[in-house]
């Protein structure tokens, strides 16, 4: 198994992409010859050139219009917008025109297009540039969104995996716990203590895929523990979770020992001072107490 950081799992999983079909292409701001803000993008413009690893200006509307256009006309973007917030600017490309022109062209017009970004908080960045969007995504039809927890994601050989597909990290038979992205490890370490410290054995599940979401596994996974958690770096209001027990309510009611329990940020901005960004976060200490006091209380 490879050792790969996140940044460079995410360049390899692009550059096989781009290997494997010549007309995948890449926009987005300084990813050519800078290597990505974030260094996600090293090594691109060396292997595949400017032709196929383009700067673009520091206009998101710019951005994603050029990629929708090259989707329409035959080729296979990829769009970084450096900031998920920044989906807010070109919101209008996102939710009315590359979601909805298949479907409101019968099927005359594609848009295999690929939007790459940085979501969520922990670099303290502040209110502007730290929030966690996937709701704001998960919500709109034709969209599909997913999130990655880890570069364990990206394993050796071609990295090719189905949409749709949720992961047991941990296996438990006390309680489930649901996490995503950089939530998943937090919920895996407040396992390991709830098991180590009170007895509670949790079964850990990386949603991974929001859209479209693997409810078997999740419903499987309620179904041998009879209690639920979700872990959600979103605002608690309209979070994912939300809508995750609201189809545990309706499928997997007679199942459950308890009510469902949303683990979340609070709905409020969130801060860019480091010791107040980490109160709003869920952490591995609330989140072994919650779980401690809901399964005890």
């Amino acid at each position: 198994m490879a050792e790969l950081t996140y940044r460079d799992a995410v360049a390899r999983g692009i550059a096989q992409e781009m290997n494997r079909d010549p007309d995948v292409i890449f926009f987005g701001e300084d990813v050519a010859k800078a290597g990505g803000v974030f260094k996600t993008t090293v090594g691109l413009y060396e292997q595949f050139g400017p032709k196929r690893v383009r700067d673009c200006p520091i206009s998101e509307q710019a951005i994603l219009g050029a990629a929708m256009g090259a989707a329409m006309t035959g080729l296979k973007p990829i769009a970084e917008i450096m900031f998920s917030d920044f989906f807010a600017v070109c919101f209008d490309y996102i939710a009315n025109e590359c979601a909805k022109s298949r479907y409101m062209s019968n099927g005359q017009l594609k848009c295999p297009l690929v939007v790459r970004t940085a979501n969520g908080a922990g670099s303290r960045f502040g209110a502007q540039h730290s929030q966690s969007v996937e709701n704001w995504a998960m919500m709109i039809p034709g969209l599909k969104v997913v999130a990655p927890s880890s570069p364990r994601d990206v394993i050796d050989g071609e990295i090719v995996d189905r949409l749709g597909s949720a992961s047991i990290v941990r296996a438990g038979k006390d309680a489930t716990i649901l996490a995503l992205a950089l939530m998943v490890p937090r919920a895996l370490e407040a396992a390991e203590k709830l098991a180590a410290e009170h007895g509670i054995d949790c079964e850990v599940v990386d949603v991974r895929s929001l859209v479209p979401l693997d409810t078997r596994t999740i419903l499987g996974s309620v179904a041998r523990t009879h209690r639920l958690f979700t872990v959600e770096e979103n605002p608690r209001l309209c979070g994912w979770g939300a809508e995750i027990v609201s189809i545990v309510a309706d499928e997997a009611f007679y199942d459950l020992d308890g009510p469902p329990v949303r683990i979340t940020t609070p709905h409020i901005p969130l801060p860019a001072a480091d010791i107040l960004e980490d109160i709003a976060l869920p952490t591995v200490d609330r989140i072994v107490d919650r779980v401690r006091r809901s399964m005890q209380g």
